[in-house]
């Protein structure tokens, strides 16, 4: 079954949900004898074809550019999976679903996994986000399979396109705590007395929010709080004049750390000895970093959004997004509270067991492939030509 992938930049090692979804997909998809080829993005995984657990990594030039990189990939990479005799062409997200109809008339059976409605973050100016929809529309109309990451996506994309789709969340990988400290004696920081967010530099994550809430609460007087810092784990992909004002604010506040972009060991180390979990983004598609953090029994404190209420914590843990007087206040609360006993954190990891198992996701995937080459879903030049017609209408 040769599957060929658009829509990541690559992996391993490379910041994002949706390439982090990719990495832990198609290795275990390879593993149960799919022939994946990813293409990916040079800028992030250099030049040179590799092998990666099983996956064909094949890197596609494209200018490291904010607005052009994803289209002009993406239109690379179609044209590269129909030189490589693709079976099935998986695009993600809903950018490069740009270019679901061109490889619907190249001939390719074509699945769209909805990442989320990225037409709604802010980085983006009016014109990027009237493409962005254009993309989840002619995606999510055009490709023969649909999969959204979470259920609000799914009934989001039901009502507004009245096409039926397959719900297959991310999924989280379930490690060991590490006991090492060796980040934690590089940062400086303490077993317990950190609060940790993970995720880029980027306006729509609300970490600037986040650290004026910290900065409110380090110095409202509270016990113990001069031991406290915030940690936040992250880079922008693309710098800009708010990733630049983010890390000058942070430089001149005491007890906020930035470590830049971090993964593997180092990552897990910081997970495992966080004392609270921070997430107060406004848009998510389903957050892999909160299964993360709930992967190692961790105490989160998230936004009240959809993608963040489906993972089901308890309705103390979720303050609206913005709302800085609320985060402070749940900060002093979660984080001065007794550490969790064994019993707590283990509910917290049998959950994201229990719903959010790589294993069962990959075979889930391979489901909807192995019915799509089943099925004779060809798609024929007339009816391309009335979709044609009814966008331009």
């Amino acid at each position: 079954m040769k599957i060929v992938v658009v829509g990541t930049r690559g992996f391993p090692d490379v910041q994002g949900g949706v390439e982090r979804h990719c990495e832990e997909l198609y290795t275990r998809l390879a593993a149960l004898g799919c022939d994946i080829t990813v293409i990916s993005r040079s800028p992030y995984t250099g030049g040179t074809p590799y092998v990666y657990r099983g996956v064909q990594v094949l890197p596609v030039d494209c200018p490291k550019h904010k607005f052009m990189e994803a289209p002009i990939h993406t239109l690379l990479g179609v044209l590269k999976a129909k030189q490589l005799k693709a079976k099935i062409l998986h695009v993600h997200a809903i950018g490069p679903s740009l270019f679901v109809p061109l490889a619907r008339l190249l001939g390719m059976k074509v699945v769209m996994t909805h990442h989320g409605p990225d037409y709604e973050r802010k980085k983006w100016n009016w014109f990027a986000k009237t493409i962005l929809r254009l993309g989840e529309r002619l995606g999510v109309t055009c490709s023969n399979q649909v999969i959204a990451v979470s259920q609000a996506i799914g009934c989001s994309v039901r009502a507004r396109f009245g096409r039926d789709l397959a719900v297959i969340p991310n999924g989280v990988v379930v490690s060991e705590p590490a006991h090492e400290e060796e980040v934690l004696k590089k940062y400086d920081l303490e077993r317990g007395e950190y609060i940790l967010a993970v995720g880029r530099l980027v306006p729509e994550k609300g970490f600037d929010e986040l650290i004026e809430s910290f900065e409110r609460f380090a110095t409202a007087g509270q016990s113990r709080v001069l031991r406290k810092k915030l940690v936040i784990v992250g880079d922008a992909d693309h710098e800009d004049e708010y990733s630049r004002q983010l890390k000058k604010k942070s430089s001149r506040i005491s007890g906020v750390v930035m470590t830049g972009f971090q993964t593997g060991k180092p990552l897990q180390e910081l997970y495992s000895h966080a004392g609270l979990f921070v997430l107060p983004s406004y848009h998510e598609g389903l957050p892999i970093t909160l299964l993360e953090a709930l992967s190692y029994g961790s105490s989160c404190l998230v936004s009240d959004i959809p993608a963040n209420r489906e993972v089901g914590l308890e309705n103390d843990r979720y303050f609206r997004p913005g709302d800085i007087g609320v985060m402070t206040r749940k900060l002093e609360q979660f984080v001065n509270e007794a550490p969790a006993g064994d019993g707590p954190r283990a509910k917290r990891i049998q959950q994201v067991v229990r719903d959010y198992d790589w294993g069962q996701i990959a075979a889930r995937t391979l489901e909807l492939y192995e019915g799509m080459l089943g099925s004779n879903n060809h798609w024929p030049m007339i009816e391309m030509k009335e979709k044609a017609l009814a966008f331009a209408g």
